[in-house]
């Protein structure tokens, strides 16, 4: 209840009457889960819009990937990002058998995740290199289909210390859906072309890294 009353009275209210949310091909969006969003990851209003493009009665099933160090690092900032944000923490230092074993439960219960390959917020406008833990975790679950999406103006939206959103528009390019592959630098290489070539969709630009 708490989750759904924060999206229809803050996040949807900001996100399509403040700023304003235009989308390119929302239709391969996944209707339900299992599945994986894929993005860029330029600022922390990047989760809110990805968010505010499902629909309410799937926003429960919808499931940020984040980082334990970060959002688990005071009581008041976990309980925020466990139940309203309704994130999946992982740890970015190792040490647990399967870092990622509930991200494979969640897919297993027909979650969707949505995932930061970059690992960290980057420099706007700039691909930084990507990590391998999707390459893992779809190792593990191979038929859960892959959507990468491309988005740009968060950054500017809520740049790094800014702590109150700036009314300016955010695009959105959602890209054809991905597979497995089995061989980890074909899977990375096409999934790294994959959203650079979004990003040219996205600002009519040639793409950077």
């Amino acid at each position: 209840m708490l989750r759904a009353l924060f999206t229809l009275c803050i996040v949807w209210p900001v996100i399509w009457l403040w700023l304003g949310l235009r989308v390119k091909h929302r239709e391969r969006l996944p209707k339900s889960g299992p599945a994986i969003v894929v993005a860029n990851h330029n600022s922390h209003m990047d989760v809110f819009a990805l968010l505010s493009l499902f629909p309410l009665r799937e926003q429960a099933k919808v499931h940020p990937v984040a980082a334990a160090d970060y959002f688990l690092r005071d009581k008041r900032m976990a309980w925020f990002a466990l139940n309203i944000l309704n994130i999946i923490p992982i740890s970015r230092e190792g040490g647990a058998a399967n870092p990622l074993a509930q991200c494979e439960q969640a897919l297993r219960d027909g979650k969707t995740l949505i995932l930061f390959p970059e690992g960290t917020r980057g420099e706007p406008g700039k691909l930084a290199p990507l990590k391998s833990g999707l390459w893992h975790l779809s190792q593990s679950m191979p038929e859960v289909p892959i959507i990468p999406v491309w988005l740009r103006g968060t950054e500017q939206v809520m740049a790094k210390g800014n702590r109150i959103p700036l009314p300016l528009f955010i695009d959105v390019t959602i890209g054809e859906t991905l597979r497995f592959h089995p061989e980890k630098k074909v899977f990375m290489d096409d999934l790294k072309q994959q959203l650079l070539m979004l990003q040219q969709q996205t600002t009519g630009n040639h793409p950077h890294e």
